[in-house]
């Protein structure tokens, strides 16, 4: 079993008489990951000078992320597992010369053992050490961690809960709604809201049972639920040589089953104030845990405008667009150049927020039908474009969507420089996507942009529970859908 003590960076002063050398860039990094954010990092890495190596299932050997990257190879068995085989990558990244690996988001990305497995083989893994990934990947130890540092966190009990005996005792001293969290992983597994003792007793099992399925640790504790607030998370940047900053914060609060939908930035209800509070609570939190790379810092904002830390994620963001578009800082290519040592080369008072961007998740699921997820081959596809528009995605015609993988097929993201102009701008944009064969969220979407709460910022987590007319959305065919049928007619008819 590996120790990751021995793999902790140590950081120790410019020794008298010895220059200080430049380090070198990465020459080659193994991508670890596939669609969207596999073609990002190959994208900064190619802007870096850096060759690419991905790897690939046979279910994507025909995906835009393969044929961008310098090398490919395919891995296995199935079209998963090969993702998550951390000596199988480890050996490859050794075999073909990679000096790194970027991880990506999800798979291996917060294995602590990965990243262990990493640095004896003396290959470097973009992200934070394993100490601070097995720190934070434990949300009563992250909590603890907070509360020793002196930022707020959520009432909840003392580590994990075995036994609905405690779990009552906890329920009945704080008073109802609590929620049920898994103690390892995120992306809204292993949560249960309970409002009685009922709920708790047949509650406890089913939470415990899913988080073991999902992160191999079944423990879970409890907290109590804060109604209606926002969700918002911190980005941190950190170098090895003490230097930490944020870049702002993101609203998440919009969210189907406790994952995101639609991220913003900046929050439309935080004060100067505020931000400023939160954000040394974040860079608090990440200094406590001598944190380098990228990382999200998380909390929520209750109605009274208090504030709880709830974790962190020692990765990169889906939602890490909306902060480079307020910001303009690469946030990938800060991840490869902190990896390879060198310092940051921005302070906090030179990070600046301008406009606002929006993030919409455009995922191959049917909000119709509870988000059921939706396979099948894309029989059209046409991005938007224009100022202000960026699109992160590996989707394209006769993509075939397969069932294996989460059903994200693309990251919209607009920025303008009011609020109402970015709303529009997003609307416009999402008229103007068409992506047919599969059911996906862009519909679902172009409602939310019309509504008269979101465009005045009336939300919060409840916003899809207290908003049930979103899914009446008309499902129209497009200009472009009715000119392709036409077409096809007409050329069936002078075909005969």
């Amino acid at each position: 079993m590996l120790t990751y003590a021995s793999f902790a960076p140590v950081y120790t002063e410019q020794s008298v008489g010895i220059p200080e050398q430049e380090p070198e860039m990465f020459k080659k990094i193994l991508v670890a990951n596939r669609g969207e954010i596999a073609m990002r990092i190959i994208r900064a890495c190619r802007e870096l000078n850096i060759a690419t190596a991905a790897i690939y299932a046979e279910a994507d050997s025909t995906g835009i992320y393969v044929k961008k990257a310098d090398e490919a190879y395919v891995v296995g068995p199935g079209p998963v597992k090969g993702f998550l085989d951390g000596r199988q990558i480890v050996d490859l990244a050794l075999r073909i010369g990679a000096d790194a690996i970027h991880p990506g988001y999800g798979f291996l990305s917060e294995n602590a053992e990965f990243a262990g497995r990493c640095h004896a083989a003396g290959i470097t893994f973009i992200g934070p050490s394993p100490d601070a990934i097995t720190l934070m990947g434990s949300k009563v130890k992250a909590r603890e961690l907070a509360e020793s540092v002196g930022v707020p966190i959520v009432p909840g009990t003392n580590g994990g809960v075995s036994d609905a005996t405690a779990a009552l005792a906890f329920a009945n001293k704080v008073g109802y709604p609590v929620i049920i969290k898994a103690s390892a992983g995120g992306g809204g597994r292993g949560l249960r809201v309970v409002r009685s003792d009922a709920e708790l007793h047949e509650n406890m099992e089913v939470a415990s049972r899913e988080a073991q399925a999902a992160f191999g640790d079944g423990s879970v504790f409890l907290e109590k639920y804060i109604e209606r607030p926002h969700h918002i998370e911190f980005q941190i940047l950190a170098d090895r040589h003490g230097h930490i900053i944020h870049l702002g914060e993101r609203d998440c609060s919009i969210q189907r089953r406790h994952q995101k939908l639609i991220e913003i930035a900046p929050s439309l209800i935080l004060t100067p104030r505020l931000r400023k509070e939160m954000g040394e609570a974040a860079i608090t939190i990440a200094r406590a845990v001598n944190y380098d790379n990228a990382g999200t810092v998380e909390f929520l904002l209750d109605q009274e405008g208090r504030f709880y830390f709830i974790e962190m994620n020692p990765r990169l963001q889906v939602e890490h667009t909306v902060t480079e578009q307020i910001t303009a800082i690469d946030i990938v290519r800060n991840q490869i150049s902190i990896a390879a040592g060198k310092p940051l080369d921005i302070d906090q008072e030179e990070v600046t927020l301008q406009g606002h961007a929006i993030q919409c998740r455009i995922n191959a699921e049917d909000p119709k039908n509870n988000f059921l997820p939706s396979t099948g081959t894309v029989t059209a596809y046409l991005s938007p474009g224009g100022i202000g528009v960026r699109i992160d995605g590996a989707v394209y015609k006769d993509y075939t969507v397969p069932p294996y993988y989460d059903a994200l097929l693309a990251k919209l993201t607009v920025r303008g420089r009011t609020w109402e102009e970015t709303v529009s701008r997003m609307r416009r944009s999402l008229e103007e996507y068409v992506l047919r064969g599969v059911k996906t969220t862009i519909p679902f979407m172009k409602t939310i942009m019309q509504d008269q709460d979101f465009l005045a910022g009336r939300f919060d987590t409840s916003y899809l529970e207290t908003h049930p007319d979103l899914f009446t959305y008309d499902e129209f065919e497009q200009p472009e859908d009715l000119v392709v049928a036409i077409s096809a007619a007409i050329a069936a008819y002078e075909g005969l």
